[in-house]
């Protein structure tokens, strides 16, 4: 039984995204006699950590219960108390969970403190890979102090993602774009070129319609400051807009977009562009946890060359531009032989009936 509680506290914990960052998604579950009598899921604004609604919800059955929790309890003082001592004071006699937590504020701290009390701990690591997939983003962040960077792309079978002339309509289906409407919900930022915002004038919203924590923070990069005053980017924007330009742009056309409320940050990087790996840092210092790369060719080579990307998520469509002209998901200089082609590692297929299918996997890096 311990199997499938677990895999319940980890679909509650699922429920919290777009809503938890900068924290974890955690879920968690109290049993009793085989019974959940609590159940309980993190939202940052809802301040509350997920055991300690289950216990509150699970009241005097918690004593005696054992609790499955998707994340080792915080053993630390942040916004709320340390969730050990509540599941002390709750009475609960065992704590199952599939791996430890990673902020060394935690990092093992957690289970040790549960240890001392008397209660019993136990590491399913069953679910080990399940917990680490829904906090991947959250993982990454407190190895790295960088966000978790996916570049995601619509392609051709042929690994187009735009035609030479005109560019009016969508290489994927309706359906493939609402799953990617899903990577920018689990988002922090999301970021595109100039060129894409001058060529589809688009504004990179989250459209789930499904509650978040914190605005998408939209970043467009532009290196000389471009980004017209009357795109529907900017006079939409609500302090989500974050422009990275180059010290080469004109002082006037920074002092216009600030007053419209878009930021503007200048990143030098070479050859007049702006500086990739510095706006991850920046992101980093701001606890963005999670970067989604929704951008034309050259900023895709560009921030696969930077060395930035950790997945890839590529759309493709049963189409076939074919030609020279016609883009390529990653443009640029390219790596000049096959023995340099940057490698990816644990690939899966997403299926999107009735004939598109999306590739996951990640980056491998030293």
């Amino acid at each position: 039984m311990s199997r499938d509680f677990l895999a319940e506290a980890l679909d509650l914990a699922r429920q919290g995204e777009g809503q938890a960052s900068p924290n974890p998604m955690v879920g968690a579950v109290v049993v009793r006699d085989q019974e959940a009598v609590g159940r309980g899921y993190h939202t940052y604004a809802g301040v509350k950590h997920a055991e300690v609604l289950a216990i509150e919800q699970a009241g005097v059955n918690a004593q005696g219960a054992v609790m499955y929790v998707s994340l080792e309890p915080c053993s630390h003082q942040g916004r709320t108390a340390r969730c050990v001592d509540a599941i002390v004071a709750a009475g609960i006699r065992r704590v199952v969970a599939p791996i430890e937590d990673p902020d060394p504020r935690v990092s093992g701290e957690g289970f040790r403190r549960l240890r001392e009390a008397g209660i019993e701990v136990e590491i399913d690591a069953r679910h080990a890979a399940r917990a680490r997939k829904i906090n991947e983003a959250f993982l990454h962040f407190q190895r790295t102090q960088r966000p978790f960077v996916t570049l995601k792309a619509a392609l051709t079978l042929d690994g187009k993602i735009a035609a030479p002339l005109d560019n009016v309509g969508w290489i994927t289906s309706e359906r493939a774009r609402a799953h990617v409407q899903t990577l920018r919900h689990a988002s922090d930022c999301i970021l595109t070129g100039i060129g894409t915002v001058l060529a589809d004038d688009c504004v990179l919203t989250d459209r789930t319609g499904l509650p978040r924590g914190r605005p998408l923070l939209r970043i467009v990069l532009d290196s000389q400051l471009r980004l017209p005053l009357n795109s529907r980017i900017v006079t939409g924007c609500r302090n989500d807009l974050l422009v990275v330009a180059t010290s080469a742009a004109g002082a006037d056309r920074r002092t216009a977009l600030e007053q419209a409320g878009v930021e503007v940050i200048t990143l030098d990087g070479g050859d007049g562009r702006t500086h990739l790996p510095a706006l991850v840092d920046w992101l980093g210092r701001r606890q963005r946890q999670s970067l989604l790369l929704e951008a034309g060719s050259k900023v895709n080579w560009a921030a696969l060359e930077a060395g930035i990307v950790d997945r890839v998520f590529l759309y493709y469509a049963p189409k076939i531009l074919g030609g020279m002209q016609s883009l390529p998901v990653a443009g640029g200089p390219g790596r000049p032989r096959r023995r340099d082609a940057i490698q990816l590692r644990d690939l899966t297929l997403h299926p999107i009936p009735p004939d598109e299918f999306a590739v996951e996997s990640y980056l491998e890096k030293p």
